[in-house]
């Protein structure tokens, strides 16, 4: 085992924020240093700081997995933050492996989890820092492969000019053949060309640089395919059948400081059966499927014992969904009294059993329940369909006011299609009729911590690849502020205004997220030159830069118009056309005009609508009621 040095010094660690950010050796970190079995380093990353990057489960899972193989270490490696930014390249110090503290340069593979379009300008931080060409046309064989996932993998032009590969999919699948590959190139003298045509050859692998787009006069894709024959014109995404049974991290990796999801983490289940058309996770990892319920209980046990955590979370898109939810919550219940271990329950919809349950795992006078309704009015519910009813809204409202909690988080958006005035004002009509249901619910002389409080926030909407709303335009900058306030102003009308707080999210942001998202390859240039300007954090809203990305848009004589306030037409052919994700254009389109006629699907297990998703004949699918067709 080699001595364990650190990369950075004592006296660098000391002016930093949070050193503890940059020094590994956490407890369950895995350490093969000088293991002569090692013939693959890879470093994992998230393009984000330390405390974002450790809370996200699919880093545990392929970290977990690829460090299960004898002849792969996977390393963890996260954006610096700003302070140790500046002095890395001052002093040039390459970015380093957190488990072996060695320059990522050195590695075989850099692989990098898009979680977010506004990390975009991170992913170029974590290759400058690394010493890595930008450009995957700038590398040689003496680089590691950069290698994306996650979901803005469903769209990776914008950044399509950073990376080798793409892995569209889920993870757990295709990565030793990828690793037995490299390998085999590895034995008879790597040579990068030669390998990254054998990949773009292997199911899910998408390399970008052997694929080429023309545009028609009017700035939308003409055509877009591969340059060698061999290649696919589509590529699929790689999809888990069994997901009981696949990887799963036993032992995550603990950090020592306190992160954003700093607890263990259950993911019950994959995908979900609500159909909302706005969301894309909804529509990307279809079909449901769920993990076995026993398995669930084993995982529980072994994850508290392995990490000291003091509290499990529940991971899904539609918790309530899982089949046998009470089952493992009592259980869990159960479990977590013995150890006086927390237990968060986030997804649940707010219903009698979900009430009952939260009752016995939270102090009900600090905590506050969540709701969902994302439009303020039925008519616009019915557009994005959300499925749930004012009525059922109310009635949760009700059980919980009797329960307990006078505590209620609304969560809405702003600028969904078809959208009106009345729609905006029902934000806050709504919020005054839950207070009236609180006042009506709970006697004088029973209402304590300053009675009922409710937080409305607003987000803005972002029509995202693979959904329904894929056509639909997204509104201005102006347009959201100026809804905002419409929003504000009708709060303030309500009758039980001073028990209604309203927040809102930035416009800005949201206008440069709906640019990247729909985005196209001419975008990677204005990314590497925004960077350039010194834009990194683009997340982190007091970091971000505005008027930077405007300024070299109009550098490049590209409208930001054309990609988000732009209805698209049913004809044309869109940046991420090329990926399959299981749904079809066909069913996203039928969508999009059920949509436009203020029509409701139902859910996957009411009825089967045909998305495409039964072709993996897998969880959800396989139920008695799914027949594969509309």
């Amino acid at each position: 085992m080699k001595e364990y040095k650190l990369a950075l010094s004592d006296e660098i660690l000391l002016q930093v924020e949070k050193p503890a950010r940059y020094i590994g050796n956490e407890v369950n970190a895995v350490n093969k240093a000088g293991d002569p079995k090692v013939e693959i380093r890879f470093a994992m990353c998230f393009p984000d700081v330390y405390e974002i990057g450790m809370s996200h489960l699919g880093i545990q899972i392929i970290y977990d997995m690829l460090n299960q193989w004898e002849d792969v270490w996977c390393e963890r490696v996260y954006s610096p933050w700003l302070d140790l930014d500046k002095i890395m390249r001052q002093e040039n110090i390459p970015l380093f492996g957190l488990e072996s503290q060695e320059p990522i340069r050195d590695f075989d593979f850099l692989g990098i989890t898009l979680q977010y379009e506004m990390c975009y300008t991170n992913i170029l931080q974590i290759l400058d820092l690394a010493q890595i060409p930008l450009r995957s046309v700038w590398r040689t064989g003496e680089h590691p492969i950069v290698i994306g996932g996650g979901p803005c993998v469903y769209n990776p032009e914008p950044i399509a000019d950073f990376f080798d590969i793409f892995y569209i999919g889920e993870g757990e699948t295709r990565y030793r053949e990828l690793m037995d590959l490299y390998k085999k190139h590895k034995k008879k003298g790597f040579v990068r060309e030669d390998f990254l045509r054998e990949a773009a050859c292997v199911p899910g692998m998408y390399v970008p640089k052997y694929y080429e787009a023309s545009y028609h006069e009017d700035g939308t894709l003409a055509s877009f395919g591969p340059i060698y024959q061999e290649l696919p014109k589509s590529i699929a995404k790689e999809l888990v059948e069994d997901i009981s049974h696949t990887y799963y991290p036993m032992k995550p990796v603990v950090p020592f400081i306190k992160v954003t999801q700093d607890r263990v983490v259950l993911e019950i289940q994959r995908g979900c059966i609500r159909g909302c058309r706005f969301c894309q996770a909804g529509q990307l990892y279809r079909p449901v499927r769920e993990r076995n319920v026993d398995v669930m209980k084993q995982y529980a046990i072994d994850m508290l014992k392995n990490t000291g955590h003091e509290e499990i979370s529940l991971s899904s898109l539609s918790s309530s969904d899982y089949s046998q939810l009470e089952e493992l919550v009592n259980f869990l219940i159960e479990e977590c009294k013995k150890r006086s271990i927390n237990i968060s329950l986030p997804s649940l919809r707010i219903d009698a059993f979900s009430l009952d349950v939260m009752s016995k795992v939270q102090d009900v006078r600090k905590s506050s329940l969540t709701f969902a309704p994302e439009a303020g009015s039925q008519r616009l519910r019915n557009v994005i369909n959300k499925g749930l009813s004012e009525e059922v809204i109310l009635q949760g409202s009700t059980l919980a006011f009797q329960g307990g909690w006078n505590r209620v988080k609304l969560y809405f958006m702003l600028g969904l299609p078809t959208e009106t005035e009345a729609d905006i004002r029902g934000i806050a009509e709504l919020c005054n009729k839950i207070a009236a249901a609180y006042f009506e619910t709970v006697p004088k002389e029973e209402r304590k911590n300053g009675s009922v409080q409710i937080v409305a926030s607003t987000s803005f909407f972002i029509p995202k690849p693979f959904t329904p709303f894929q056509w639909s335009p997204m509104d201005t900058r102006e347009q959201f502020i100026e809804k905002a306030q419409l929003t504000k102003k009708a709060v303030r009308e309500q009758i039980n205004q001073k028990r209604i707080k309203y927040n809102w999210h930035e416009a800005d942001v949201s206008v440069i997220e709906g640019l990247l998202a729909r985005g196209d390859r001419k975008l990677s240039r204005v990314i590497e030159t925004v960077y350039r300007k010194g834009c990194i954090f683009d997340a982190w809203s007091e970091h971000f830069h505005y008027e930077i990305w405007l300024e070299t848009m109009q550098e490049y004589g590209l409208d930001i118009a054309f990609y988000t306030t732009r209805e698209r037409s049913f004809e044309e052919l869109f940046p991420w056309d090329f990926i399959d994700c299981g749904v079809t254009k066909a069913f996203l389109l039928r969508e999009w005009k059920q949509a436009l006629e203020e029509r409701e699907s139902p859910n996957c297990r009411a009825k089967c609508l045909g998305c495409g998703a039964a072709r993996y004949q897998v969880g959800v699918c396989m139920e008695d009621r799914c027949t594969g067709t509309a």
